[in-house]
């Protein structure tokens, strides 16, 4: 394919003279269009690139912060960071040329790049709310984490997404231009049983299950914190209401970023397989992508900068040294009044030895 051709979009199949397909310059969406498109990815790319290489360093040079459970957190740092590299620079690039001028082989490895980082990005998320839980709500469990065990349970994620991200390569199902033609993902469009079967475990097993496992946990979490806070008022206890409107604020603030990242993307591929007959808007189909993209840029301020301990280290080392950390003793749970307690002893204690941040 000439470098300066454009993939037809969804819905109108390209014409062809004596059986040989025509190129066809790019029509299907207004030149100010894509320049909006740019110049918002632009911003995305400069924030995710920010944040995430800030979470990296910050956690690179203070090896005190590199525990067990902020293990999770480096490798969502990088999975994020190379969606952006991979991602959303691409796009703004090709957005700002107004087609994907880059050629067939870019445009696959695109979709491959975006497809396999946003997988572990979102798996990775899955297992640190599986570790938060088991901190929280089985202390027991939660003795038996280490750097080998975080080690260990992230070479599955990135095992686990590589199969998913591989196998279109291989023609179960497959990566292509979508929407409007300035960015790669999986052939959504495609209209065929082998990527019908794909789309529907995809959606099953990398969308559907990781997102009932971050409910079940964060709202067994919560639970646990609400049960314990009352035990503490009702032995005369100093109540922590506080920690635990904050808990909840970013329990919430998780689910939404989540969903509002993931959801549009997993709703295109339900959409294709319930009605395949149903044409998709180019703008529409993209969108979804869009989004996705944008979670690299929510992921760092959630989950790194939102702690305090992150954000005291992060300061100093943008400051160069002038800005002075308080580092607190006692993580953000207030364990002080729940001392009389064996099992929250024994929690307090598993949470400071295998992590130097809160769970949550």
């Amino acid at each position: 394919m000439d470098s300066n051709s454009t993939l037809w979009s969804s819905g109108s199949p390209p014409p062809s003279i004596h059986g040989k397909m025509l190129t066809i310059t790019p029509t299907i969406f207004p030149r100010v269009g894509y320049s909006i498109l740019s110049f918002l990815m632009f911003i995305n790319t400069v924030l995710t690139v920010f944040n995430n290489v800030l979470v990296i360093t910050v956690l690179v040079r203070n090896p005190s912060l590199l525990q067990p459970m902020n293990v999770f957190i480096l490798s969502l740092a990088v999975s994020d960071l190379m969606i952006g590299l991979c991602g959303s620079l691409v796009v703004t690039i090709t957005n700002y040329h107004g087609s994907f001028f880059i050629g067939h082989t870019a445009c696959i490895f695109q979709g491959f790049a975006v497809n396999y980082f946003g997988l572990v990005s979102l798996c990775t998320l899955t297992l640190l709310s599986y570790e938060r839980y088991n901190v929280v709500c089985r202390p027991r469990n939660a003795l038996k984490l280490s750097m080998r065990r975080s080690i260990h349970g992230l070479l599955i994620v990135w095992t686990f997404c590589l199969f998913w991200a591989v196998a279109p390569l291989f023609g179960w199902s497959g990566y292509g231009p979508e929407g409007v033609q300035t960015s790669c993902s999986l052939a959504w469009e495609e209209r065929s049983w082998s990527n019908y079967s794909y789309l529907v475990l995809y959606t099953l097993l990398c969308f559907i299950v990781p997102v009932a496992v971050i409910i079940y946990c964060y709202a067994k979490v919560l639970t646990s914190m609400n049960t314990l806070n009352r035990s503490v008022e009702v032995q005369g206890g100093r109540s922590s209401q506080k920690e635990n409107d904050h808990a909840v604020s970013m329990v919430l603030a998780m689910i939404i970023a989540f969903f509002s990242c993931w959801l549009p993307y997993t709703a295109l591929s339900v959409v294709v397989v319930v009605d395949p007959t149903l044409y998709i808007p180019p703008l529409v189909a993209t969108m979804p992508m869009y989004f996705a993209k944008t979670s690299p840029v929510y992921n760092p301020i959630i989950y790194f900068l939102s702690n305090k301990q992150f954000r005291d280290a992060a300061l100093e080392m943008l400051s160069c040294g002038r800005y002075i950390a308080h580092m607190p003793n006692t993580v953000s749970i207030n364990m002080r009044s729940l001392n009389r307690r064996s099992r929250l002893s024994s929690l307090s204690r598993n949470v400071n030895s295998h992590s130097k941040v809160l769970p949550l």
